[in-house]
């Protein structure tokens, strides 16, 4: 059975187009190339902040953060950036009986920002929060000790098989691979994408049925 469904955030719940394009802007490089650069790099299965160092060698990620606040253009997102499933698809969990989550690789700004838009979740935590950062398995480990339910009872979702997929995997988690966003559009063709994910979805809108269909002993 399914008691719990816990979320991935960036290009789970929240489209980044804005923010990485910002990122874009900050390094003043045209959004299309860095865009390109970017998915060049999911592509060969490198990390993606390799991104930012093909164009400002010695990049480092956490401080251009605070010199981004400082300047008065702190990392933001909002209602705008949420993809239109979200809130709807959360609503009909829970109106399903299941418990939901929220954790994700996100700091503790971030964490703010999700929890000020007041969405329909019984938890929302952060990589931050918790001092693991996936594809750590301890970060799916603080999943399982957050979460009123077993390790296989806890449907994760995300877009990532690297940081998502595989690792909660390990911790003993179900999953579902959502197809969209830069790493669910790369990634779905990978060996593994259908054999090792519990199901495979295009939209949040899909889960409420497909969980049903689980718990009713449709795999």
């Amino acid at each position: 059975m399914i008691r719990a469904v816990v979320f991935d955030v960036g290009e789970c719940l929240v489209d980044e187009t804005r923010e990485y394009g910002t990122w874009a802007d900050w390094l003043g490089v045209p959004r299309h190339t860095f865009a390109a650069m970017f998915g060049a790099v999911i592509a060969q299965g490198r990390d993606y902040r390799e991104t930012f160092q093909v164009f400002r060698p010695g990049f480092d990620l956490t401080e251009e953060r605070q010199k981004r606040a400082d300047a008065g253009l702190p990392e933001w997102f909002g209602e705008g950036d949420l993809y239109a499933d979200v809130r709807p698809s959360l609503e009909e969990l829970r109106r399903d009986g299941l418990w939901v989550g929220i954790a994700g690789n996100q700091t503790v700004r971030a964490g703010g920002l999700l929890r000020g838009l007041d969405l329909p979740a019984d938890m929302i935590a952060t990589s931050d929060d918790w001092g693991a950062s996936k594809p750590d398995v301890a970060f799916f480990e603080h999943v399982i000790e957050a979460t009123p339910a077993e390790a296989g009872e806890i449907l994760y979702v995300g877009d990532r098989l690297d940081n998502d997929i595989r690792p909660a995997v390990q911790a003993g988690l179900l999953t579902a691979l959502i197809c969209r966003g830069p790493w669910g559009t790369i990634q779905q063709d990978a060996p593994d994408a259908g054999a090792i994910t519990t199901m495979r979805i295009d939209s949040l809108a899909e889960l409420s049925a497909r969980v049903a269909k689980f718990n009713a002993g449709e795999r």
